[in-house]
């Protein structure tokens, strides 16, 4: 696990536990030196509000770009536009748009974006990657998996993104592969060391993405660069024990880096709507060191304006409980 510490973040036990158990102090330091150099490291802030961040998934029906079809005819907006309306709404400074809502990669459709954040007085916190199969028998498919997740990894940094959220899409046909998930996922994660980007995972197909299997596959790679992404909802499922959600909760907290999905309400399989303990759920982050950004990801029927709102300020009441 990775806890904060004045923006420094230290690996699972503390840096003092670490050099008890390393045994020799010459032996313990040169371990001490080695995992340092392999953390992420960001300056967190403090205040309230200036930890919450809105991501673009819950306005996809106003986000006009090619392939979207989501999008209302009837609304335009460019993602160019995004960080000018999350702050004037919301007063919210971070933004966590997808990949998908990008009208374009070249350079000076990126320039332009990195410009429109700047004019908002905004920061981009996590860019969220579509799916792509890191457990495939083909390893042609998991060349191309981790090919695509470089190729956005160079925007961020680009963009002066700390991180990715790589989803991962199942295979058909084929049991998910803790071990091949974790060698491809690690290359890619190496790769964001040396960009110093964050590869986050976030818990959401029941299969490919299930919070036991990101942990497992999180552990296997062993890299810090690897780390997990808290969807407050997502795993509350309506043939599960819904206390199933908040120990797969409180277990990619303790993998966490930066960014957890703020979300107080779920759509099952089902098409009924499950809502979640907001209250135990920021216990559970308060209690893992988190002191990283909030990303409010409406996901339920209704206006996302109204229910990004509501978000927002019942994250700021339980942030100003900490």
């Amino acid at each position: 696990m990775i806890r904060s510490q004045g923006g420094i973040f230290q690996a699972g036990l503390t840096r003092r536990g670490f050099l008890r158990a390393a045994g020799a102090a010459s032996v313990a330091l040169g371990a001490r030196q080695e995992l340092s150099a392999a953390e992420p490291r960001l300056e967190f802030p403090t205040k309230p509000r200036d930890r919450l961040a809105v991501t673009s998934y819950p306005f996809r029906a106003f986000i006009d770009v090619p392939g979207n079809r989501a999008r209302d005819a009837n609304n335009k907006m460019d993602l160019k536009d995004f960080p000018g309306m999350v702050a004037s709404r919301f007063d919210v400074h971070n933004i966590n748009p997808l990949a998908g809502h990008f009208r374009s990669t070249d350079a000076a459709y990126i320039d332009e974006f990195r410009t429109s954040v700047d004019k908002a007085g905004s920061h981009l916190v996590d860019l969220g990657l579509s799916g792509r199969s890191f457990y495939h028998p083909d390893r042609a498919r998991r060349e191309e998996a981790v090919a695509y997740g470089k190729q956005w990894i160079d925007i961020a940094a680009v963009l002066g993104c700390p991180s990715v959220r790589q989803h991962i899409s199942g295979a058909p046909g084929v049991k998910a592969d803790i071990n091949l998930t974790a060698e491809t996922l690690g290359q890619l994660a190496e790769y964001g060391e040396k960009r110093n980007i964050v590869v986050n995972l976030e818990n959401d197909s029941p299969v490919s993405e299930d919070p036991f299997f990101l942990v497992a596959v999180m552990e296997k790679a062993g890299n810090l660069y690897l780390r997990g992404i808290p969807d407050f909802a997502n795993s509350m499922r309506p043939d599960d024990d819904a206390e199933r959600n908040y120990r797969g909760v409180a277990a990619m907290f303790r993998h966490v880096f930066n960014m957890c999905h703020v979300k107080d309400e779920y759509v099952g399989e089902d098409r009924k709507v499950h809502t979640v303990d907001l209250g135990r759920l920021f216990a559970i982050a308060r209690e893992s060191g988190y002191r990283g950004y909030y990303s409010m990801e409406a996901d339920t029927p209704g206006d996302p304006y109204e229910i990004t709102q509501r978000l927002v300020q019942e994250t700021l009441q339980y942030l100003s409980q900490a």
